[in-house]
């Protein structure tokens, strides 16, 4: 069975940085669509970084130009780093694989097939 274990996650002050890591085993991350999304209290989990098997990438809105997503396919390892964090950040963060649709890996939770239990990033001002 595919894992993928989250950490990194952690308390901040808003224009702070983190850098999450997904750890994944019983599954190769360059043969995945892999991302990174996040729920916040009281709201719907949304997409937040993905991260094709030609190592192309897709950001939401709210977070381009300040998180980056990545993979190290050697260590089976994916990652997104957060820099220039705000209160608004604040979520559990979640990594996930799927497969790929129509060619692309969107933002969209149900492409997504294996999840991690999550890692907590709060932002404080």
């Amino acid at each position: 069975q595919v894992q993928l274990v989250e950490s990194g996650g952690g308390s901040v002050q808003a224009g702070g940085s983190l850098r999450l890591s997904c750890a994944v085993s019983r599954a190769t991350v360059s043969n995945y669509c892999m991302g990174w999304f996040r729920q916040a209290p009281g709201k719907e989990r949304e997409g937040v970084a993905t991260i094709d098997t030609d190592g192309r990438t897709t950001y939401a809105d709210s977070v381009k130009g300040r998180f980056t997503i990545s993979k190290d396919n050697a260590k089976n390892t994916l990652y997104l780093q957060m820099n220039s964090l705000k209160p608004e950040d604040t979520a559990m963060y979640y990594c996930a694989a799927g497969w790929i649709w129509g060619g692309y890996c969107h933002l969209t939770i149900s492409q997504y097939t294996y999840w991690g239990q999550g890692t907590q990033v709060t932002v404080s001002s």
